[in-house]
């Protein structure tokens, strides 16, 4: 999808203000798509390990309640890797609880407390990101701030950027520096266990 975003990018800013604004326009929409499809695949994984956990909780709770285990329990499905990766260990869980004997509630409730930890730090770690994340995203809007300036003392900056070669070199440059610089940051600022 982001080939076709970049592709349908280029071809507006093409016919809007020529090669320059082609170049501009692909390389900002591909970011801003890739950046709404990133949010919405981690938003569904969080939710569905929100879930989890809490089906986890409730499991163990009927558990300790005395209600018999569910047989479909031990089906590992393959959804999200966070979903996964919970089911695998209730699954393992279950299957030692059957062998050995050990109370399955109190298998279940360790998991429970361990993933819902995992998840606590990686939101400190996240937030630990933001402001790295917000710095890069500000650097990259100055360049606006710098046309509105340029319109502000009566200057034409489109048109230098747009239609001279020195204005658009540089703008050419600059979106592409842009482009490397906020992908680096995304990178350096990762959240593990987050879509990259």
């Amino acid at each position: 999808m982001l080939p076709v975003v970049g592709l349908l990018g280029g071809g507006v800013g093409a016919v809007v203000g020529g090669p320059v604004a082609a170049v501009a326009m692909a390389g900002y929409g591909t970011l801003a798509v890739r950046a709404v499809l990133r949010w919405r695949v981690n938003r569904s994984a969080e939710r569905d390990r929100r879930r989890g956990l809490d089906q986890l909780c409730g499991l163990a709770a009927d558990l300790r309640a005395g209600l018999p285990v569910p047989h479909t329990l031990d089906v590992t499905a393959v959804e999200s890797d966070g979903a996964s990766r919970l089911r695998q260990l209730t699954s393992a869980a279950v299957r030692l609880a059957d062998r050995t004997g050990a109370p399955l509630a109190e298998l279940l409730e360790r998991i429970e407390a361990d993933a819902r930890a995992t998840d606590r730090g990686l939101a400190a770690a996240a937030a630990q990101a933001a402001g790295a994340r917000a710095t890069a995203w500000l650097l990259a809007a100055l360049p606006v701030g710098g046309i509105g300036l340029g319109y502000g003392i009566g200057v034409d900056p489109m048109s230098v950027l747009l239609h001279s070669t020195i204005g658009g070199a540089s703008a050419v440059v600059a979106v592409a520096l842009q482009v490397v610089g906020l992908l680096w940051a995304e990178r350096l600022g990762a959240t593990p266990g987050r879509a990259r």
